[in-house]
């Protein structure tokens, strides 16, 4: 440990064999990048400005698009520096810093989207008690609450990450810092964090995941006892959107981070990160936008407001 030089920054290679592609890639992640900041800002002001989006599902929402935000823009503008520049150095304390970022907004999506599926549970399954238990109390306790343990879960390891040493080599096969790539960096015993980590799926993963599922075992036999065609049809529209997000985001992380590493190869990795920083983001706004009709009103109401000024 003495003959060996501490490590204080870090390389990132990044996608190392995108030789002629390297542009055109550049080009696709910058453009989507921009969409997801506009599909969620637009999201956020709309709920603002729109009176009949001002509902909890709603307001949840906005904190989801905020999470988005948070987690794309902590990953993508470094991501396309090392893939323009064809890797990117990184200090250490940056890295473990992004890497507590993307974790903090991570877990609290996780939060806020097993919060939303127990809103859709009292909105279907409890509809005369809805507005009376998913007051404006309850709904700002829940997403403080949300934020709050994603925020403060991810400290946990963070904090052990920050203790451990670094030395050897500084190259990073991956183009952010996430815990496994970043730990076989360390020359300092990782077993505390790998253990951290694996306890953490239960709060962060799996306990959300459950009730996310439970939820909607009620929501659907519920939906089932509607009588009428219809009725059943405008109930399961209310949550689908919900439900494709859900299906979309835990998939990807469960299959990210509950697969053992020997299981899968660095570029499988790799091509699913990307999937749940790049693509997910913006999948979120076009799911909700594209299925929900109130958002639809809401747009057209303001297009045409905009429409008449210009007008006049």
């Amino acid at each position: 440990m003495k003959n060996q030089t501490m490590i204080t920054e870090v390389f990132l290679l990044g996608f190392p064999n995108l030789d002629r592609f390297r542009i055109v890639i550049f080009s696709q992640i910058l453009g989507i990048y921009l969409l997801t900041l506009f599909a969620n800002i637009l999201i956020i002001v709309l709920v603002i400005v729109s009176k009949i989006l001002h509902s909890p599902m709603y307001f949840f929402l906005t904190q989801m698009s905020i999470s988005d935000m948070l987690l794309t823009t902590n990953i993508v503008p470094r991501m396309l520096s090392i893939i323009y520049n064809k890797g990117n150095f990184m200090s250490l304390k940056c890295c473990i810093f992004q890497l507590y970022l993307f974790g903090a907004s991570a877990a609290s999506e996780c939060f806020l989207l097993t919060v939303m599926s127990y809103d859709r549970y009292l909105a279907i399954c409890f509809p005369l008690h809805y507005n009376s238990i998913m007051d404006s109390t309850l709904c700002l306790k829940l997403i403080v609450l949300s934020w709050i343990l994603g925020l403060s879960l991810m400290l946990i390891t963070s904090i052990t990450i920050c203790n451990l040493q670094f030395c050897g080599s500084d190259h990073i096969d991956h183009f952010f810092c996430d815990v496994a790539p970043l730990l076989e960096l360390s020359c300092s015993d990782t077993l505390v964090v790998q253990i951290e980590t694996l306890l953490l799926c239960a709060p962060i993963l799996i306990i959300p995941f459950t009730i996310v599922m439970v939820s909607y075992i009620y929501i659907v036999l519920t939906i089932l006892k509607i009588p009428s065609i219809t009725g059943r049809q405008k109930a399961f529209s209310t949550c689908s959107s919900h439900l494709a997000v859900v299906s979309i985001y835990y998939g990807t992380l469960i299959c990210t981070y509950t697969v053992p590493p020997k299981g899968k190869s660095a570029t499988f990795s790799k091509i699913l990160c990307l999937f749940y920083t790049v693509v997910t983001p913006i999948l979120n706004p076009i799911i909700y936008t594209l299925r929900n009709k109130d958002i639809k009103e809401a747009v057209m109401k303001h297009c045409k407001i905009q429409e008449s000024y210009g007008s006049n």
